[in-house]
Parts: C-alpha cells; structure tokens; sequence
C-alpha cells in the first residue's frame, strides 16, 4: 500500500479515501451485506409513522387497529433484530480490519531497513492508536452513512407524499444547518491528524526518556523531560480542545436546524390544517418524520467526521507498512554456485565505499580488504573512523554505495540477506535483552538447541551461576531479573557461543565488564576463532591486543594493519590510542605476542 510522495502533509484527506478503502476491501461482501441489513432496518423504521398514520385515522373513523397495531409491533421487533445482527456483524468486521493493519505495519516495522524505522514510542502508537482510528472510519461510518443517506431520502420521499410544501420548507433549512456543518470537516481533519503527530512525538520522547531513566536522574533532569512531554501533551490537548470545539459547533449547527425545522413544520402545518389543506393523523406523521430526520442527519455528519480521523490515519498508517523493506536482490539464493573449493579468505571487500547522507562525506572510502576464515581480526580507531559501519555493511544493515562484498568468494547480491546472516553472528554494543526467559535470550538463533548447549555457553561466559541463582532457572523472565550492563552483554555473548556462526562480530562486546569476566570471554572468542572468524570493535584495546590481525581505521578509510606489536613501531595513531590508555608492550599478556 504504497504513500505518494507528491501527498500535500497539510491536506489528510488527499490520498486518504485510496488508503482506506485498501483496508476496506477485502471485507466488501461483509460491508454490502451490513448495508442490505441497514436498508432493512431503515426501511422498517420509515414505515413507523405512516402505520401511526393509520392508526389516527381509523381512530378517527371507528375503524378496528388492531391489525395495525400488530404491524406497528412487528416492525418494531424486525428492526431491533436487523439492529442487533448488524452490529454484530460490524464489530467482527471492525476487528479484523484492525487485526490486518496492525499485522501488515508489524511485518512492514520488522522487514524495514535499518535507519527506516523512527523512534519505538511513535511506532508504538502507530500501531495501537492509529489502528483503532481506522477501525470505525472503514467499518461502522461507512454503514452508518450509507443508512443515514437512505433514511434521510426515504423520510424526504415519504414527507413529500404527505405534503410537498412543508417539504420544501424542511429541506431548506435543514440543507442550510448541515452546509454550514460540513464546511468544517476539513479543518476538523487536520486537527485530529495533527493530534495524532502530536501523540506521536510524545510516544517517541517518553520511550526515549525511560530508556535514559538512569541519566535522566544523574543529570537532574526529571523537571526538563516533564516540562518537555507536558509541552507535547499541552499542544495535544490544545488541539483535542480546537477539534472538539469544531465537531461540537457542527453538531450543534445540525440540531439548531432540526429544532428551527419542528417550529417552523408546527407553525406551517397548523395553518393548513387549518385551511383543510392538511389532516391532523398526516401532520402527526409528518412530525414524526421530522423527528426522525434528525438522527439520518446526525448519523452522516457523525460518520463523515469519523471518517476525517479515519483519512489521517490511513496516511499514517501508510507511512509506516511503505518503509524502505530490505530486499534480496533478482536470482538471490541461499546457497548461490561459485566457488567448490574453500579457500582461506571467507569474506572480501572490494573497494567498498558507503555513505550514510545525500554529500556527506564517506563513512567507508574504497575500503579493500580480506578476512581469513579463521582467527581473531580486531578493528579499532578513534570514534567515527567506520569500525561500526563496517559491521552493518557485513551485516547488509545497509547496502554499499560502490565496491562490493563476497562470501566465500561469491557477491554478496547473490546470497540472500537471511543466508548471509546465518553465516555471520553479532553481537551489538547495546546488547538489548529480547522479551521472554532466560533460556529464550539464549537460544534466540537456535530455538530448536538443547539445555545443555543454553549451559555450556553460560558457564563460557560466567553466567551459569548467575543464572542458577535466580528463581526459575533459565525459565526465570529475563525481564523480572536484574541484569547489570555486564551481564546483558554476558548474555548476548551467550546467544552466539550457542549459534556458533562461522564469522561473529563483536561490537564493543567487552565494553561493560570488569577484568575477570573480561578474561572469560576473551577466551570464548578465541576458542571461537579456532574455528572461525572473529571480528571485534572496541576502544579498550586491552580486548583485542591478542588478535591475531588489526585493523586500524580512521575516516572511512584504511590506515594500518598488522598486530599489537607491528602496529606500535609502524602506526603513529594506533600508538598514540594506545598511550592514551596507559597501555605498554609490557601488559601484553605472553601468549599475546
């Protein structure tokens, strides 16, 4: 369900009516059977007042009523039971309208590229708020206007059977009061749209600000961040209260012409029957009508206005299911055919260069290089030299701007990104803890691993006995327990020792852990690296200066490669990131060298 980019932002309903009915179609044999039951229901409803009718003038004439009576009784039961199965049937339909969009946005957040997706506050509320606005807009007004416009021309009809000057007469009045109320649904639109922004950003600010929590009080801050969400939910409300004032100026402008409507069908009405020109029982049905009419024309100002929120969200909601998806490119596969023979390199860059804006200076500039398909290769350099930029290219987290990338010989584009990520492990420096158990954070890329796998990857990295501790084992929830830093990235640790990829990239993976834990996993990386690759990011060199090979970065590019020792002689920056830390040769552990 693709967004226009030639959409005007300021206009909700310009594309809008596309984008909803894309939601209301697959339920269209639901909608026009809600729509037969509503001309059922409104048909029973207008036959009403001309059985009252009946009623007044055999009461006048002697005659029996009961047979009409019975009528006026039967009618009576058919609409309350079409009522009750439209309703019915409209709210199944309303749920499963709202079930697709939530659906289709939650697959569109999950294939999105990296960098697409906004903030998890403003997609939270896109997902549960926007949806529940569209719920009423693609189901329940649609009916409701199509009711509302079939009882307002059959009441009209029938009115104009009974007397055609006081039709006219309610006509013009009640055309100028519902003129005047739709001339505002425009602006009502924007309104809740704009609420909606609003609601938006303080998603995205709160989620935000409870993830900072710890820094938020450290710095003092609680009193900025309340007065910076006050200010979002301040201009919500601002708006609510514009909108609400708009909807009730309309609604109200609808009833003051259906009351001007009563007096003036009274005064109208009474002269000619007076002059015989009208009987009472049809001036009561007449009245009756005009009594009714005021809910046919509530019920359509109702729906359009649901409508208005309905447009604006279906614009939201587009933004998010037309997020830039990852895509594998034509012919990708999982196993592509190329080279027979492993050979020593697993993954090669070929003049790789990436940028991250529109003439922005490269992140990565004509990177070449190649990495050995087993042992422990570490990149470091100063903060935005690329080492995580890097990683994301050998992730395909982005796609490169030039060069290329092979695995095992073979283009990156001819593999499919899941093939490539089977092959490659990560663990990111903010190692998130995913929602579930222990054992669920474990085995995260191997659902189908044993316990005894989940055990040996916790005992590699020193948490087995972290873990035994808490109540429930590795079936403790892993948000109920109380991980430091350090032990969510132990964790994330964990959960590739289990998968034990070919390539694993460790992005600042030792960046929150003292020295003896440290030390654990220094040594699961290396017994990884015997088999493996291993690629680590991190700025305290103490990490990687066993790797067999580094890699120094500075400003996208290359600048020296070699190991510890090479690199001190040879590499001024390397030496002087090295000083900066009070680093000598002589803390290089022996075996190290």
């Amino acid at each position: 369900m693709p967004l226009k980019a030639e959409l005007d932002p300021d206009d909700p309903t310009q594309g809008g009516w596309r984008l909803l009915a894309g939601w209301i179609r697959p339920e269209r044999r639901v909608l026009m059977s809600a729509i037969f039951l509503g001309l059922v229901g409104s048909g029973a409803e207008l036959a009403s007042p001309m059985v009252t009718r009946e009623v007044l003038q055999r009461l006048g004439s002697q005659s029996s009523v009961t047979d009409v009576a019975l009528m006026l009784v039967a009618v009576l039961i058919l609409s309350t039971i079409v009522t009750y199965m439209q309703t019915v049937m409209l709210g199944k339909m309303a749920e499963r309208v709202v079930r697709r969009a939530r659906n289709r946005m939650l697959e569109a957040l999950m294939g999105a590229r990296i960098g697409a997706v906004r903030t998890a506050g403003e997609m939270t509320s896109r997902v549960t708020s926007d949806t529940t606005l569209i719920r009423e807009a693609a189901t329940s007004s649609v009916v409701q206007f199509v009711n509302g416009a079939i009882a307002l021309v059959g009441s009209l009809v029938l009115m104009g059977y009974l007397d055609m000057m006081l039709l006219m007469v309610t006509v013009i009045v009640v055309a100028v009061g519902t003129g005047m109320s739709l001339v505002l649904m425009p602006q009502l639109s924007r309104l809740q749209q704009q609420v909606q922004e609003h609601l938006g950003l303080l998603g995205g600010r709160l989620d935000s600000t409870v993830r900072a929590m710890r820094t938020v009080k450290a710095s003092r801050a609680e009193q900025r961040e309340l007065e910076a969400l006050g200010n979002h939910v301040d201009d919500a409300r601002s708006l609510g209260v514009r909108a609400v004032r708009i909807e009730t100026a309309a609604s109200t402008l609808t009833s003051l012409a259906m009351n001007v409507v009563i007096i003036v069908v009274l005064v109208v009405g009474g002269w000619r029957v007076s002059t015989a020109a009208l009987d009472v029982p049809s001036l009561v049905a007449f009245l009756l009508y005009v009594f009714g009419l005021a809910l046919p024309v509530v019920m359509i100002i109702t729906s359009i206005a649901t409508l208005q929120s309905g447009l604006a969200a279906s614009r939201r909601i587009a933004e998010v299911t037309s997020l830039a998806q990852e895509t594998d490119a034509p012919g990708a596969c999982g196993q592509p055919p190329g080279r027979s023979v492993p050979s020593e390199t697993v993954l090669e860059l070929r003049s790789v260069t990436v940028h991250h804006a529109i003439d922005s200076a490269p992140a990565l500039d004509a990177i070449d290089l190649d990495l050995p398909r087993q042992g422990h290769v570490a990149l470091v350099g100063p903060s935005g030299a690329g080492k995580t930029t890097l990683l994301s290219a050998l992730l395909r987290f982005l796609n490169v701007d030039s060069g290329n990338i092979l695995l095992d010989g073979i283009p990156y584009e001819n593999w499919t990104i899941e093939a490539v990520r089977t092959r490659i492990g990560y663990v990111e420096q903010d190692t998130p803890v995913i929602a579930g158990t222990t054992r669920d954070n474990v085995l995260y890329s191997v659902p189908d691993a044993g316990d005894d796998a989940v055990w040996s990857a916790l005992q590699a990295v020193d948490m087995a006995k972290k873990i035994r501790s808490l109540p429930h084992g590795l079936d403790s929830d892993i948000a109920a327990a109380t991980l430091s830093g350090g032990e969510r990235q132990r964790l994330a640790v964990a959960r590739v020792l289990v998968s034990r990829p070919p390539v694993l990239l460790l992005d600042e993976a030792t960046a929150q852990l003292d020295a003896r834990t440290e030390r654990a996993i220094v040594d699961a990386v290396r017994d990884l690296a015997r088999t493996g690759l291993v690629v680590s990011v991190a700025h305290r060199l103490s990490t990687v200066m066993d790797a067999d090979r580094i890699v120094v970065l500075d400003g996208g590019r290359i600048r020296a490669t070699g190991t510890h020792s090479e690199l001190l002689q040879s590499d001024d920056l390397y030496a002087d990131l090295v000083a900066a830390l009070r680093i000598t040769t002589l803390s290089v552990p022996s075996d190290a060298v």
